[in-house]
């Protein structure tokens, strides 16, 4: 039984060429094209009584885009990664640091006098 003529295979039930007639009629719709800095031009639909952003991600490089062919937004600047350390350092001088340390060792010194087992 190797080929024969079985005309609906890999059909499913209600499958079949869909058009407007059974889908509905189609939403009136507004294209928009925006533009980034890498001169990417990026064609949006949106719904007609849909609020278009000013701004959208380019889908080729992933730069902000806007509306605006002559000055597209700039590249935003990418931040360096910074250590805990470097966030503590923002937050803290060397001073109110050494005040911590100390408030700390004097408190672990405390309680190992009185015997409690410290690791």
């Amino acid at each position: 039984m190797a080929g024969g003529g079985n005309a609906i295979r890999g059909s499913r039930v209600g499958a079949g060429p869909m058009g407007e007639a059974e889908r509905g009629e189609a939403a009136p719709r507004q294209t928009i094209t925006y533009f980034c800095s890498h001169d990417h031009r990026s064609v949006v639909t949106f719904a007609i009584e849909a609020a278009a952003p000013e701004t959208w991600d380019c889908p080729k490089c992933g730069l902000p885009a806007s509306v605006d062919s002559d000055n597209p937004p700039p590249a935003p600047k990418i931040e360096p990664y910074k250590t805990h350390l470097a966030y503590v350092k923002e937050r803290r001088s060397d001073k109110e640091a050494e005040n911590i340390l100390d408030e700390a060792l004097q408190l672990l010194r405390s309680r190992r006098k009185s015997g409690d087992i410290i690791f």
